[in-house]
């Protein structure tokens, strides 16, 4: 078993423990909820239960035997970078190519795309990165304790990352985005 899916099986033992059911109740939860959408399912489990943002996604991907890659699954890198960065969001893949260019520095990770966006792991996502809307792309940052900062908007505990920065231009790929980068790339061990 990877450090990844070591982690992963945690998470779900602990998310059990929380919520004082086992997996298949809360599948089973889930299943008869007539819920039928990710973020639905989500945001159930996180008023139903007090789940923070991150186990509750966990949990519906656990609950569905999925990693949220099911868009992306069987199709190269290329061809799921293709898709997010496509017609208005085309113009976003200068961002993307520049700070991968800048992250790959740092050493090895992994590249995980998704639907809409690439996460980043080493022992655990540090960061995310892709369009957000047609008119903005974000990066998403797991680092504890940045120094307070205009760009870097701290997000609400339990979300999928502690900080993100929105851009709208490739010039906003500096030091100082790269150096919150490398701060959760090292954290992310």
């Amino acid at each position: 078993m990877s450090a990844l899916d070591k982690a992963i099986q945690t998470q779900i033992d602990n998310i059990q423990k929380k919520t004082g059911r086992s997996l298949a109740e809360l599948a089973s939860i889930a299943k008869s909820s007539g819920l039928t959408k990710h973020g639905e399912l989500r945001d159930m489990f996180k008023e139903k239960y007090g789940l923070g943002h991150g186990d509750a996604n966990s949990l519906v991907h656990a609950v569905f035997s999925s990693d949220g890659a099911r868009a992306a699954e069987g199709k190269s890198t290329d061809t799921v970078l293709d898709e997010i960065y496509s017609g208005a969001k085309v113009a976003f893949r200068p961002i993307h190519e520049k700070l991968m260019n800048e992250i790959v520095k740092f050493g090895e990770f992994e590249i995980v795309p998704k639907k809409g966006y690439v996460a980043l792991r080493r022992n655990k996502q540090f960061a995310m990165i892709g369009p957000k809307t047609n008119t903005r792309f974000e990066v998403g940052i797991n680092a504890r304790e940045l120094k307070k900062n205009a760009r870097l908007l701290e997000q609400p505990k339990g979300s999928m990352c502690n900080y993100i920065v929105n851009m709208t231009d490739v010039k906003e790929v500096d030091a100082e985005l790269i150096a919150w980068i490398k701060s959760a790339f090292e954290a992310a061990g």
